[in-house]
């Protein structure tokens, strides 16, 4: 029997129709080091294999349209998830229709959004340089709803205890909101920091007046069994991220009266 696609979902108070998570490694067909349910198709797997998991994927989850993949470079831009999405993009925006926004990390910070009517939703892939360089309120903005009407999940990510980084990613934050810094313990080795990128993202979404944040904690270089980690498995495979509307239920002749 095939293993079952492994699905986290997001635990926040969104309306019952808004569907969202991410991705586990398991269901899938993907070869090692890709074992089994990468979603990636830049990360060096066979292309048939996932293709044949993303359509599981879709299957599975009853989506009702295929996700918006993005191509992905670590920036800024947002895409319409149910227009054009081709060229380079790290979030999505969807409001009343059919589109599943996704994004793709494997230690990079997944941030799924939704308004507290579930009219609008969409998918931002925070590493450290999209969040520094403003990926979160890009996102923010190209929904059609005021910030304190949104909701925020933080997906599985780098965990503050292995997130090594330099002087140059500190002052990236620091530089621009000085209360940032609070985000970075410094390590015995000059100019080395562990920086806590959940912390970050809070910071820059409170910001941005979304006040409803929830999620983050987990680590996914800790958790091998469950997560891709690109720090611990240099080639590895990919975990999606997701929201999307969930279709009403067709009435039948017994739900007819």
């Amino acid at each position: 029997m095939d293993e079952a696609i492994g699905f986290l979902a997001a635990d926040w108070p969104a309306p019952a129709h808004i569907k969202a998570g991410t991705t586990l490694r398991t269901g899938g067909v993907s070869q090692a080091p890709f074992d089994s349910l990468n979603l990636g198709d830049r990360a060096g797997d066979d292309p048939a294999a996932v293709a044949t998991n993303r359509e599981r994927l879709r299957d599975a989850l009853a989506l009702p349209s295929a996700p918006a993949w993005l191509y992905q470079v670590h920036g800024t831009r947002v895409v319409d998830a149910g227009g054009d999405t081709s060229g380079e993009a790290d979030a999505s925006s969807a409001s009343r229709t059919d589109a599943v926004c996704a994004v793709l990390t494997a230690d990079c910070l997944p941030v799924l959004f939704c308004d507290t009517r579930g009219d609008c939703w969409g998918a931002a892939h925070a590493g450290w340089r999209g969040l520094a360089g403003g990926v979160l309120e890009a996102t923010i903005e190209a929904l059609p709803a005021a910030p304190a009407n949104l909701m925020a999940w933080l997906g599985p990510s780098i965990g503050a205890h292995n997130f090594e980084v330099g002087e140059d990613v500190r002052s990236a934050f620091c530089d621009r909101a000085e209360a940032d810094a609070s985000a970075f313990v410094a390590r015995d080795t000059p100019g080395k920091y562990l920086a806590d990128i959940y912390a970050l993202a809070r910071a820059r979404l409170e910001r941005a007046g979304v006040h409803a944040v929830y999620g983050g904690g987990l680590c996914t270089i800790d958790d091998a069994q469950r997560f891709y980690s690109y720090r611990r498995e240099p080639e590895t495979g990919r975990m999606a991220s997701l929201i999307w509307r969930q279709r009403p239920a067709l009435a039948t002749d017994a739900d007819i009266t």
